[in-house]
């Protein structure tokens, strides 16, 4: 009879207590009684005035229902001092516990959830409320009113209240029925392509919700947005449909509200202004850093997973770190060191839908391969809707004629605040954003003195670069790549400046831009600059933008002009830089002048030995693709660096047995470099006896796909903030 089942049916914001779920067990009939009362009494209290926009009739129906069991109770409770209660009664009042809290629960959803969330879940909840309707008809019909002594009053009320119990039935309230289906068609007019009749809207709204400014208008949204993160499968609407209409819910906060109550809230100093979207912005940082799951995390590279395949010990990995880690040559689990009975990995279509809707939910971009075989239908009942694709264009639309507009510079802000949330998500977003002209209206904010409004823009920017199309956009606009870099060298913040060096990260993807952004005015020295004082996060921003400059040869040059090449050495001993680091070196010492630059670097050999010794096999992998490298372009000065480097015998023994397929390949190469110059100088080799034939340092012996040799993990997401 008192089934948990409405705790898990009911969205709540926070978990019920304990106590919703046990009945007392060790109190005496007088406490338990007392305890009753106490618990009905509060409810009473709490809700006999309460005002409640959606479910009246329900609610004030339980109300009364309680106050009745109150009557009940405290008559209970003076009679009950010197007579026990029977045993029946007793079991029926310690039900009752369980329905008054599940009552309460019920109530306080209905108080505390947003207006548009209920008109949602018009039918579960009167649903809800129809349950403990029969419950209570229920236990009052096992209840031994006969045997307890009590007032004929209280008796009536009782037998009343059973009989109307009795004959309870569903009730759906018919205006608030009427207002769901109204909301419902307000999206179908979307879904056909059509604007909603902006005087509909605002009746709607304004004078049947009573949603009349745009900080309530904020509030329906962000629990709208909090329902999604926290939704269950089997729970309606699903996912597609919610995101319709929180896109339509954003619409009409602009469309009816502009944008005063937010230019209330940042119209203060520059350094309120500062401090509140900087707590805001690094909030989403850590969301989209810190916070992913750990079962969500590739074993071998620790990232997000884009392809989660189990093996044949039931271990799962990302498709593409297995896959490389068996073509390695292993045949064991790299988790557990199994042998493997097989290599076939199957797909994880369970994980995936789970990654997908955390993604979803928080924003991050998840890139499925597109021959994956589960990608269609396990994943189709997140796709975005047609209608929530048509209800964020035309909230795009408002918010770039704000942009436009020479008008308030937080109502600008705000717009750009906006573009870059609906930016987070989805290439369609992004891409009728920058067609519908945002990206110049973005640029100018780039130079705004508002450190809110420059964090925004440049975010938003970074948000819209992902989308390759638009990576031309950016770059093509006058003067917007040089703002970018402005805001890297000068930014009025710190997620400022890395945000504009996680959008050059993002453009220097393209090859043929990878010179023009190095070759723009202190891009290259504010990144070196980044990538030695920066937060965690700015380095990792700057080195893997280094990384992307350094693959382009025409950049070697500048690069080492810029003081790039002296930071890379340096970030060789930070950990979460070092692979992107030692990487970067191997690219720029192929070239004899970036080998000569590094081998006057005093710390470069050393940290590249170091990186052999301590690194990550992807460290090592570079760290001695680097050093083979530099004995390749460096000359004979650059190579007797190299091999009189102390542990180098050693640890090129340990990389030929250990070290991944790469690793080994190019120790080998390093081994009869070293060898050959053992020769010459009749040095001993310390012990690493290698029977390899001599690899002369001539072009025609050397590897011409280095590039591709270098072990960083270029499958890096660009950041979506």
């Amino acid at each position: 009879m008192a089934s948990a089942a409405i705790f898990s049916s009911l969205r709540r914001r926070s978990s019920p207590s304990l106590e919703a779920f046990l009945a007392p067990v060790d109190l005496s009939d007088v406490a338990l009684v007392q305890t009753l009362v106490s618990v009905t009494a509060e409810i009473v209290s709490s809700f006999s005035d309460k005002l409640f926009y959606f479910q009246r009739r329900n609610s004030r129906s339980l109300v009364r229902k309680v106050e009745v069991f109150l009557v009940l109770l405290e008559c209970l409770n003076d009679s009950s001092a010197g007579s026990a209660l029977p045993w029946t009664a007793v079991i029926c009042l310690k039900e009752l516990y369980l329905l008054l809290y599940r009552s309460k629960i019920l109530l306080d959803y209905c108080a505390q959830s947003s207006k548009l969330w209920l008109l949602l879940q018009n039918h579960p909840i009167s649903g809800h409320f129809h349950d403990l309707n029969q419950e209570i008809s229920t236990l009052l019909d096992v209840f031994p009113i006969e045997e307890v002594e009590l007032g004929e009053d209280v008796r009536e009320q009782i037998e009343l209240l059973q009989s109307q119990a009795r004959r309870a039935k569903l009730l759906i309230d018919e205006a608030d029925e009427d207002l769901r289906i109204r909301f419902f068609r307000f999206l179908g007019e979307f879904d056909k392509g059509r604007v909603p009749n902006s005087d509909d809207v605002w009746v709607f709204f304004v004078e049947r919700l009573g949603i009349r400014d745009a900080r309530s208008c904020r509030h329906e949204i962000e629990f709208l947005e909090e329902q999604i993160v926290n939704h269950e499968g089997d729970v309606e609407p699903t996912v597609p449909v919610l995101n319709g209409f929180v896109a339509f819910t954003r619409y009409c906060r602009f469309l009816l509200f502009g944008f005063e109550e937010d230019e209330v809230e940042l119209g203060g100093g520059a350094g309120s202004q500062k401090k509140a979207r900087k707590g805001l912005i690094s909030q989403e940082i850590a969301e989209t850093f810190v916070s992913i799951p750990k079962d969500f995390c590739c074993p071998i590279s620790l990232d997000l997973m884009r392809e989660p395949v189990i093996i044949a010990t039931g271990q799962t990995y990302d498709r593409s770190s297995i896959s490389r880690w068996l073509e390695e040559g292993h045949c064991t689990c790299p988790k557990t060191g199994q042998m493997l009975p097989h290599t076939r990995p199957v797909p994880n279509r369970a994980l995936r839908n789970l990654i997908l809707q955390w993604c979803t939910a928080y924003g991050v971009p998840y890139d499925a391969p597109e021959c994956s075989e589960a990608s269609a239908e396990s994943f189709a009942g997140a796709s975005p809707s047609k209608a929530a694709l048509a209800a964020n264009r035309a909230t795009a639309g408002i918010l770039i004629k704000r942009l436009a507009e020479d008008g308030s510079t937080c109502a600008q802000t705000i717009a750009a605040r906006e573009i870059r949330l609906l930016a987070k998500t989805g290439r369609e977003n992004r891409a009728f954003i920058a067609e519908a002209g945002a990206i110049p209206h973005l640029r100018k904010l780039l130079s705004s003195p508002n450190s809110v409004a420059q964090e925004n823009s440049v975010t938003a920017m970074l948000n819209l670069s992902i989308y390759d199309k638009n990576k031309s956009r950016i770059m093509d606009e006058e003067g917007c790549l040089g703002s970018i870099v402005d805001v890297l060298r000068f930014g009025h913040t710190t997620e400022a400046r890395e945000n504009a060096a996680a959008t050059l990260f993002s453009l220097s993807a393209v090859h043929d831009y990878k010179k023009r952004i190095a070759d723009e005015e202190g891009g290259i020295e504010a990144l070196a600059g980044l990538l030695l004082h920066g937060t965690q996060r700015g380095k990792k921003d700057a080195v893997t933008a280094l990384f992307n400059l350094s693959t382009h040869t025409e950049n070697c040059a500048r690069m080492i002009e810029a003081g790039a090449l002296t930071a890379l050495v340096s970030a060789l001993g930070i950990d979460g830089v070092a692979e992107e680091a030692a990487g970067a070196l191997a690219l720029i010492v192929r070239q004899p002048l970036g080998a000569k630059a590094v081998a006057t670097e005093e710390m470069a050999v050393a940290g590249l030995i170091g990186m052999m010794r301590c690194g990550t096999p992807r460290g090592k992998e570079n760290a001695v693709a680097a050093l083979l490298e530099l004995c390749r372009s460096g000359g004979a000065a650059a190579t007797e660096r190299v091999v009189k480097a102390p542990s180098l015998a050693g640890l090129l023994q340990t990389l030929l047995f250990t070290g991944t397929k790469r690793a080994r390949r190019k120790a080998a190469s390093l081994a009869r470099v070293f060898q050959r110059c053992e020769n010459a100088s009749t040095m001993h080799f310390g012990g690493l006896g290698v029977g390899y034939a001599f690899a002369g340092n001539s072009v025609a012996n050397r590897d011409t796909s280095f590039v591709g040799d270098v072990s960083v993990q270029m499958s890096i997401s660009v950041p979506v903030l």
